[in-house]
């Protein structure tokens, strides 16, 4: 056997011993499938002669789950196979906990995914007491649902509405939350200490039958607050799949499944709740949708925190003191951001009053917490402490990084470059958060370009994971991957991008905005264009979020690439839509929500609506249109956007392209992220659509031969 070891000790004490040849971690792959089912049978065989069962790992983390490349690999005709390779893996299970011998699960890390279901088979389970240990079953999360027996056995030790936190919503827990829950049923304080006390309990229950058998196969069980014919738990399910559609849109299958698992298998016996669950996951598992899921937000994310795109050897960094020129609101948001993570923080305006406003927003963002008993008042007080609001530019030296925060303009930016970059600690670096102009311009202000880099944060900065990093021309290796570093600390997501007008983000995101601008200026009705891109899965439409964002930011970045474009002695071409946003602002007088409205009216005390001119203004009652063609425009025309970046060099790896897409500009997750949208079409039949779409709509859906070349170079293979 490669996975897992197996001895049978003078004791009666039978110890299975998770171990995978070549891999850090222990996974659900085909051979250890096949060592599981050999040693349930040689369990079987010295029946007679165990007294208990020790299930353990020689890994650092006790099981991690699925093997999720296998996943990728399947298609649709796969379905019954895997079907009756996840009914062999319970089979096994079932018939180690059914055999009248105590199981002990060894919780010496963490046990996720298929991991948190191989700890269920013990009867007892103990674990090591360390907060940073995780369990729980993240399966929803990337598409799939907890289908080795997870659903079932947290149903029923929790009972329905105690086990949707943890299965539906994907809610993970350290071992002393699993003692609470009696998920857990002893702590150790370490890992040498599990297997005496997983050897005292067998020997302390020998003789009882109850020991050696889970609570809902003996013949007293209830299941926790009753099943779906109580009345109070009916009740509830019938609104609970129309609240989940809210939240899904439907554009995810993984959450309905899971919660029909949970209610059929509530209301039929253990092993046909077992194969129900093993049918909605087989589905799953050949599904698009999960494939699209599991590629981003399993592999591309661990290639992101295992920093494949930071560059190699350099020494890994965490500065102690960053300075931030401008106290405006993400200024305020990056020092809260730093805060939060132990780092001193200067924050700097012209005027003290102007600093001491932006340390307030720690202050607002950090009382809510306390308030809700989420944060005590002495974290608070030191959290605070860290940030140091100043007038005064000598109170930036010796930081070792510092963060320019001011308004987009290039005069500006250059001034408090020069003022600030002196005082700079030796090998400390500069950076500038601009979400459009072009770091190798900003460079030239400074007297190390190679010392200065793009951070671009995103508003807002407390809730928005992403971060995009721009390499300038001249910015050095190490200077990249301090920022990386940087960036990592602060619990956020890194993604490395080369220089560019509008960079990858900030990009593409604007062609998101301009086509539904676009489409506004062809007569299509406003809300038709909102409720196709919500429908869709974008967290919101695009006329909502040019509003949010100041249409007069759009039409300040227009005139400025305009006039770089002038100065290289070119002519800058707007797009329908651009020209739409001009028009809104420079004659309409609308120039978004912080100017008291754009395409959306802001009532004092009311819900925002769209702003009844447009219908007057634009929309044109013979235009022909349907939803699915809108949907496609505001999904492909950002997706092209995204393969250009990669060939132009701007992106270097689907997985930045990805997480950038979905964590930076709202890309739907069921697609996996602009670039993983491509594949999951279909490389040929993405490029037909956008002929399609090119010949109806314009250049924008073009795809160049170099971006094809690209979407076919970078497809990922599994």
């Amino acid at each position: 056997m490669k996975t897992l070891r197996y001895d049978l000790a003078a004791d009666g004490i039978a110890t299975i011993t998770f171990d995978e040849e070549g891999s850090p971690v222990n996974t659900m792959c085909l051979q250890w499938q096949d060592d599981l089912q050999a040693v349930t049978e040689q369990v079987v065989k010295d029946k007679d002669a165990i007294q208990g069962i020790v299930l353990a790992s020689a890994k650092k983390t006790f099981f991690a789950g699925a093997d999720l490349k296998g996943v990728m690999r399947m298609t649709a005709a796969d379905a019954p196979k895997v079907f009756a390779e996840i009914e062999r893996i319970k089979k096994n299970f079932r018939t180690l906990e059914t055999l009248g011998k105590p199981v002990v699960s060894c919780l010496n890390g963490a046990a996720l995914g298929g991991g948190w279901e191989v700890a269920l088979i013990g009867h007892h389970r103990i674990a090591v007491d360390d907060p940073k240990i995780q369990f729980g079953l993240p399966e929803v999360t990337i598409g799939l649902l907890p289908g080795g027996g997870g659903i079932t056995k947290m149903v029923r030790l929790l009972g329905l509405m105690g086990a949707q936190p943890y299965v539906l919503e994907s809610k993970l827990f350290n071992p002393a939350e699993a003692h609470q829950l009696g998920l857990v049923h002893e702590l150790v304080a370490s890992a040498d200490k599990l297997l005496p006390r997983a050897k005292a309990w067998i020997a302390s229950v020998q003789g009882s039958a109850d020991a050696a058998t889970h609570p809902w196969d003996r013949k007293d069980y209830k299941m926790p607050g009753g099943t779906p014919s109580n009345p109070k738990i009916a009740g509830g399910l019938v609104v609970a799949p129309a609240m989940l559609k809210t939240k899904t849109r439907g554009l995810y299958p993984a959450p309905h499944a899971t919660l029909a698992a949970m209610v059929e298998g509530a209301q039929v016996d253990f092993d046909t709740a077992m194969r129900i669950e093993s049918r909605y996951l087989a589905s799953l598992m050949v599904s698009p949708v999960a494939k699209n899921m599991i590629n981003t937000f399993f592999f591309n994310l661990n290639a992101i925190k295992s920093g494949q795109s930071r560059p190699k050897d350099v020494p890994k960094y965490k500065p102690q003191k960053v300075g931030i020129l401008g106290a405006g609101m993400m200024g305020a948001g990056i020092a809260y951001a730093q805060a939060s993570r132990d780092i001193a923080t200067v924050l700097k305006d012209v005027s003290l009053e102007k600093a001491e406003h932006g340390k307030a927003y720690s202050q607002k963002l950090t009382q809510s917490r306390v308030d809700k008993g989420r944060m005590n008042p002495h974290d608070q007080t030191a959290l605070l402490g860290r940030i140091t609001p100043t007038a005064d530019v000598a109170d930036l030296k010796g930081c070792e990084l510092i963060i320019e925060a001011v308004f987009e303009n290039r005069e500006l930016k250059a001034k408090v470059t020069q003022e600030a970059e002196p005082l700079l600690a030796e090998g400390g670096f500069f950076a500038s958060n601009t979400s459009t102009l072009p770091i190798s311009g900003l460079a030239q202000a400074s007297k190390r370009p190679e010392k200065f880099v793009g951070i671009h944060f995103f508003s807002p900065v407390d809730k928005m994971k992403l971060v995009e990093i721009i390499r300038g021309e001249t910015t050095d290796d190490e200077t990249v991957a301090r920022a990386f570093d940087y960036v990592l600390a602060l619990g956020k997501l890194p993604i490395v991008v080369n220089d560019s007008r509008g960079f990858y983000t900030s990009r593409t995101f604007g062609t998101y905005v301009m086509e539904g601008a676009a489409m506004l200026g062809e007569g299509i009705p406003a809300a038709v264009i909102e409720n196709a891109a919500v429908q869709a899965g974008l967290p919101v439409g695009p006329l909502a979020v040019l509003d949010e964002t100041a249409l007069s930011l759009s039409v300040h970045v227009l005139d400025q690439t305009r006039a770089d474009f002038a100065a290289e002695g070119k002519t800058y071409e707007a797009t329908s839509g651009e020209l739409l946003v001009e028009r809104m602002v420079k004659e309409l007088k609308r120039s978004g929500r912080a100017a008291g409205g754009g395409f959306y009216d802001y009532p004092q005390g009311g819900k925002k609506q769209l702003w009844p001119e447009l219908k007057t203004l634009f929309e044109k009652p013979g235009v022909e249109w349907n939803v699915k063609d809108i949907q496609d425009r505001l999904l492909y025309r950002q997706s092209v956007e995204t393969a250009r970046c990669l060939a132009e060099g701007v992106l270097t790896s689907v997985h930045d392209a990805n997480i950038g897409s979905i964590f930076g500009i709202g890309f739907p997750g069921w697609t996996g992220g602009a670039m993983q949208f491509i594949y999951g079409q279909g490389i040929d039949a993405f490029e037909q659509r956008c002929a399609a779409l090119a010949m109806k709509h314009g250049q924008g859906f073009e795809l160049s031969a170099e971006a094809k070349a690209a979407i076919r170079k970078f497809e990922p293979r599994y």
